[in-house]
């Protein structure tokens, strides 16, 4: 069974660039000699760099909430990389993306970018262009997306992907961490299971499952080991609302 993604093994050269450091890449490509170029050009700049090789893999490891950026190919053993930023899109993700592509018309370029891409690069690059636009979209996103969120007293910096509950670190697996976003999100309101299921599971429909009572049964115990404390309440009959006010 294949993992979703792979991590290759760090570049031997160049120390790593202040600002690069923390920033997390998620390479979608199917050509294996040029992920390994591009790889190693980035761990060598001070990036962590994760490969996938197909569509499906590319899809899952960027909705697990790892990456900082994404390097997204057309074309994936004939499939199109483009459907991924869809998704992600439609999800509401933000995730910068690069879409790199053998398909150089303006056509292609503009169907790119129509499709949630913040930048297009055309194949053959020089692997140094490719570096300097991911400096700029991570530049870019810095500046204009939000990077922490703070309700009452939970915390939350979505660059370094840290949380901190009333002072205290609290270490979540990527769900976890896109759950707890999510109810951040929407500290107002109540949210329901159906939202929960297409919104952080992207299920298209809804089969019998207990992943949400899983998830947030994992999620209440590291906000508050003790059990004297949950922050995430139940609304009977309809469904779950944060309470982090004190």
């Amino acid at each position: 069974m294949s993992m979703p993604f792979t991590q290759g093994p760090k570049a031997p050269t160049a120390a790593p660039i202040d600002q690069a450091r923390n920033f997390r890449v998620l390479l979608v490509e199917d050509e294996t000699e040029l992920a390994t170029e591009v790889r190693f050009e980035l761990e060598a700049a001070g990036y962590s760099v994760r490969v996938a090789h197909t569509l499906e893999d590319g899809l899952s490891a960027a909705r697990s909430g790892w990456a900082s950026v994404l390097l997204v190919d057309r074309m994936l053993n004939g499939e199109d990389g483009l459907s991924i930023v869809e998704a992600l899109r439609e999800g509401g993700d933000a995730t910068p993306v690069l879409v790199i592509s053998g398909l150089s018309s303006v056509d292609e370029r503009i169907s790119g970018l129509k499709a949630g891409g913040d930048d297009y690069l055309v194949k053959p690059f020089d692997v140094r262009e490719l570096g300097a636009r991911v400096e700029a979209l991570l530049r870019r996103g810095a500046q204009t997306r939000a990077s922490r969120l703070k309700v009452g007293v939970l915390e939350m910096d979505l660059i370094d992907h840290a949380v901190q509950c009333a002072g205290r670190p609290v270490e979540l697996v990527p769900r976890e961490f896109k759950l707890l976003e999510y109810f951040m999100r929407h500290a107002d309101q109540i949210v329901t299971r159906t939202m929960l299921l297409t919104d952080v599971w992207n299920f298209k429909f809804m089969a019998p499952t207990n992943v949400v009572d899983v998830h947030l049964g994992s999620l209440r115990r590291k906000l508050d080991p003790t059990g004297k404390r949950n922050y995430i309440v139940n609304v009977r009959s309809v469904g779950f609302k944060l309470d982090a006010d004190h």
